[in-house]
């Protein structure tokens, strides 16, 4: 294969092997791309023009959704097209591009999942200092740190892909350009890039899945030592949305990457990128919404300022 990256293409095969539902497929994911834009779009739009709502939880949550978005948006337009165009083809830099801002927006949501662990924490642990250990300020540094780590960390993940050798088939069969396809594809030796993803790319992911662990162990402490059955309801219910949507998130990562190259398994892991790239950013924002009531009072106050203007 040529490294020269405007002669290069990928195939993405997506679902080329079931030719008879390819516009089955194609309304599924183009109403699935509405929600997560619809959903995500609506909780931006109301905790911006909710002043009641501009705390720290509140602007992870919003910047949750942006993630969420342009995760979908990263990989979605794409596979939609290539099942409208039946034209499969990706130049090798907009498949490392795709690659790259996948891996990163990822781990951004990772991080992002800590730091909202850690307020919780704050907000059960160590209510009367919560403004304290949680201001804006500091609020506004775990959101910059998360982008930053997030976009930073993946470099090299990105640089050593691109400089593999692809001269097998370059037929891409994954609903985008993930890493482990790709390195299905090479037929350079994995081993550096493989040993990259263990110790660079666990880093991280590993040390806001301690945090976030270790947040939510002395959150239930907290909670069993509350002797009042309202009180334990009512602590516990300011954190149910982030549990679920934590436990969601990890387990569809957890099955699709926490495993070696020689396990890939193409079905499989369409399956479990399209429970990770559509089926979490349309749980997300229903699961905030239906858990939270400041987010539904926030929502019905917007709904009755545009009916009755």
């Amino acid at each position: 294969m040529s490294r020269d990256l405007d002669k290069c293409e990928f195939s993405i095969q997506a679902f080329g092997d079931v030719p008879q539902l390819q516009s089955i497929i194609f309304f599924m994911f183009l109403l699935s791309y509405a929600v997560i834009i619809f959903g995500n779009k609506t909780i931006l739009f109301v905790i911006l023009l909710d002043p009641n709502l501009h705390t720290p939880m509140y602007i992870f949550l919003m910047n949750l959704s942006f993630f969420d978005i342009a995760n979908a948006s990263n990989i979605l337009p794409k596979l939609l097209n290539i099942l409208l165009t039946k034209h499969a083809a990706i130049s090798f830099a907009g498949c490392i591009t795709q690659m790259y801002l996948f891996l990163s927006l990822t781990l951004s949501e990772i991080i992002l999942f800590a730091a909202m662990a850690y307020d919780r924490y704050v907000a059960i642990c160590h209510p009367l200092h919560y403004f304290i250990l949680m201001s804006l300020k500091r609020c506004a540094l775990l959101i910059i740190a998360s982008w930053s780590l997030g976009f930073i960390d993946t470099v090299g993940h990105a640089v050593q892909i691109s400089k593999m050798s692809f001269c097998a088939s370059h037929v891409i069969n994954h609903i985008f350009c993930d890493i482990a396809a790709l390195m299905k594809l090479s037929c350079s030796d994995p081993f550096f890039v493989e040993m990259l993803n263990f110790i660079e790319g666990s880093l991280f992911p590993v040390l806001a899945f301690l945090l976030t662990f270790t947040s939510y162990v002395f959150i239930i402490t907290t909670i069993i030592k509350i002797k009042s059955v309202e009180g334990r309801r009512k602590a516990f219910s300011t954190c149910t949305s982030h549990l679920i949507c934590i436990t969601v998130f990890y387990g569809t990562l957890i099955c699709s990457y926490m495993r070696p190259t020689s396990s890939y398994s193409p079905k499989q892991d369409k399956f479990f990128s399209l429970l990770y790239v559509v089926m979490v950013p349309i749980l997300n924002p229903l699961i905030y919404t239906l858990k939270n009531q400041e987010v539904k009072k926030a929502l019905k106050k917007l709904k009755d300022s545009v009916v009755f203007g």
